[in-house]
């Protein structure tokens, strides 16, 4: 599939927001963070931020971006339609909680608002994932692996915003959060590892299986289906040649795994700092930004059958 920025920056600016304010509601919900308001509210307004960013984006690849609110109404049947109500839904409960901070009133309903806050965040995550993995027709968007990814994905990307954040005040990273950490980063690594490695040996359906006629034996067309390049051929059957792919998919395990491991290490062994969550954040959201172009150029439609494409991904 062609990678669209826009589509590239949407999930992966919201997916930290959601990342973030999950974490936030968590921490509400518990206790209030030992944070000036004004501080507390730029954690906040940090996550909203990116989360409000990441939305926007995603409407500029649209035909009609003036009739996106039109996609709300069909939350019964599209997963699209059902991210955009639980995102809308999400913001209530971060303004309720966002006036509890700057009051400094931590009775039942801000904490109820943290606890919506985080349920919501994971929900809007979800449904983000489940608009590709419900798409049967691009079989690398149906693997096992893209759905825990999507929202792993998300969580260590904003955990790595709200450290950076958070490290000036001189507030450490304990051990139980860098355990988390660390055991978060190895699962994203081992997910993406297997997914890459099913994409390359797996196979496409060819001319036989999208038109059933291969029991009777070797399908090929007798001539083209179009005589140049179209729509079909640039969105839908976007090559990547296997020497990028190669080296694409090593940069994205070191940016978005490797170099935020290293700095927890390194916080772990000589203490706070302000310069490796600094790192970590910024390794981790261009990790996830080269990661997610892979998602989208590496996926082919089974449309390309018809046009020959080989069995084998490219």
């Amino acid at each position: 599939m062609h990678p669209a920025f826009s589509v590239i920056a949407f999930t992966t600016l919201s997916g930290a927001g959601y990342g973030l304010l999950f974490l936030l509601g968590l921490a509400y919900a518990r206790a209030p963070l030992p944070l000036s308001r004004e501080f507390a509210l730029v954690l906040i307004g940090v996550a909203s931020a990116l989360v409000i960013a990441g939305l926007s984006s995603s409407v500029l690849h649209l035909g009609q971006p003036l009739r996106a609110w039109r996609a709300l109404s069909q939350w019964r049947t599209s997963w699209l339609s059902r991210e955009g109500v639980a995102a809308i839904a999400s913001l209530i409960p971060v303004a309720v909680l966002a006036v509890a901070v700057w009051h400094g009133e931590f009775g039942p309903v801000a904490r109820a608002s943290a606890v919506a806050i985080s349920a919501l965040a994971l929900l809007t995550v979800f449904c983000t994932a489940r608009i590709y993995t419900s798409l049967r027709a691009v079989p690398a968007w149906t693997d096992r692996a893209v759905l825990p990814a999507y929202l792993m994905i998300g969580l260590w990307s904003g955990a790595h915003i709200g450290w950076a954040l958070l490290a000036p005040t001189g507030i450490g990273l304990g051990r139980a959060p860098a355990i988390a950490m660390v055991v978060t980063g190895l699962a994203i690594g081992a997910l993406k590892l297997g997914y890459w490695r099913r994409l390359s040996t797996g196979l496409l359906p060819d001319a036989g299986d999208v038109t059933g006629l291969g029991r009777l034996g070797s399908v090929r067309a007798l001539e083209a289906p179009h005589t140049e390049a179209n729509y079909l051929t640039r969105e839908m059957g976007f090559m990547l040649a296997r020497r990028h792919r190669a080296r694409l998919r090593p940069i994205a395990l070191v940016l978005l795994v490797a170099v935020p491991l290293a700095c927890v290490g390194w916080v772990s062994w000589r203490g706070p700092g302000i310069g490796a969550p600094l790192l970590a954040a910024a390794a981790a959201l261009l990790g996830a930004v080269v990661e997610r172009w892979l998602f989208f150029a590496e996926a082919r439609h089974v449309v390309m059958a018809y046009y020959g494409a080989p069995a084998h991904a490219p």
